[in-house]
């Protein structure tokens, strides 16, 4: 892998301020392709507060100029911890993803729901927040934001926003895992200091919808004889800033510990590489979190390594003045890795 430094720019900018049935899809959702090379490209973490917010349309535009992209994935978190979750802001960041030019595939973030529950971001009801999200963003499921691509989604199972598809022998699966531990923390903003009943059905129900995800990608992979598998979530559960924390106490990643082990089963049964694209943590990284003599290992009480596991962390928040640009080798290539990637500074 290779990686080109970003630029760095200072800026300063002004500010700006259910679901139905749906007919069956098939069982996989295939981007057209002719064997060729592609690339894809990634950001995260992104708008955060007035100046990124009034700088995100620029943003956006050089993403737009990128014509080697055959699509474009958003991790999660449209907006910064300590901003209001308003349906006015909801509305004002669809309406700018409307204007990416290439297809675009978006999870959503830990602060534009579970974190909703703080004062100073209204004191909503996450689970309303959430309801919220998918109507404004999952409006019709089964297609990507921006140019329309087919996807295959889980709207079935009420969850809009897991979506998998393939392109040039390559699975794609992106599932709803949040930051906030999965969103296990209390609701504090709301007067609770334990996971509501409500707040743990939601979790247990949308786990087990990434879990069946995640596992129908790699059987569909395997079935496929696929090349490579590429998961992608809003949260790091491998985030080094966390590591102290979660060693010394291990129940403040629990919410990842059922993901984790699926990952790990998959990975391991899975003959070709496995990439984990995240956000959440703010800061580029490229590592094996599961390898052998990895301390995540213990922290999420797993015997097996999983080392064909690559992750890529994109950069978010105040380092998010770049995206992450993957390359897909084409598939007659014999040698090398699948995916190589670099981060591609913005203009400005």
């Amino acid at each position: 892998m290779f990686v080109r430094s970003a630029v760095t720019a200072l800026v300063a900018l002004s500010s700006v301020t259910g679901l139905a049935a749906a007919p069956a899809v098939p069982s996989t959702a295939s981007v057209p392709s002719n064997g060729k090379a592609f690339s894809f490209g990634v950001i995260g973490d992104i708008p955060y507060g007035a100046a990124e917010i009034a700088k995100f349309p620029a943003r956006i535009q050089d993403i737009n100029a990128d014509t080697d992209l055959k699509f474009v994935a958003h991790v999660g978190d449209i907006k910064n911890g300590s901003s209001v979750c308003s349906d006015e802001y909801f509305q004002h960041v669809r309406t700018e993803f409307d204007s990416f030019e290439h297809p675009l595939v978006f999870t959503p973030g830990d602060n534009e729901w579970v974190d909703c529950h703080r004062t100073n971001n209204g004191a909503y009801n996450p689970l309303e927040r959430l309801d919220k999200l998918r109507e404004v963003f999952f409006n019709q499921p089964g297609k990507t934001l921006g140019e329309t691509m087919s996807v295959k989604s889980q709207e079935r199972l009420g969850l809009p926003e897991n979506v998998r598809f393939t392109q040039n022998r390559v699975a794609f699966s992106v599932v709803n895992v949040q930051g906030s531990n999965n969103s296990l923390q209390p609701w504090t903003g709301l007067g609770e200091t334990a996971a509501t009943p409500r707040q743990l059905a939601e979790v247990g129900h949308r786990t087990a919808a990434d879990l069946e995800q995640i596992r129908a990608t790699f059987s569909d992979a395997a079935r496929r004889n696929d090349r490579a598998v590429v998961l992608m979530t809003q949260a790091d559960m491998f985030d080094p800033t966390l590591l102290d924390a979660a060693q010394a106490n291990p129940e403040t990643v629990s919410g990842f510990r059922e993901i984790v082990q699926a990952v790990i089963d998959e990975t391991n049964r899975f003959d070709g590489p496995v990439y984990l694209i995240n956000g959440d943590s703010h800061v580029y990284a490229e590592n094996r979190p599961l390898a052998a003599g990895s301390p995540w290992l213990a922290v999420y009480g797993q015997d097996a390594a999983a080392d064909q596991l690559q992750r890529i962390t994109v950069d978010g928040s105040a380092n998010a003045t770049n995206y992450v640009k993957f390359s897909v080798a084409p598939n007659s290539s014999k040698d090398g890795e699948v995916l190589t990637w670099e981060k591609v500074p913005f203009s400005g």
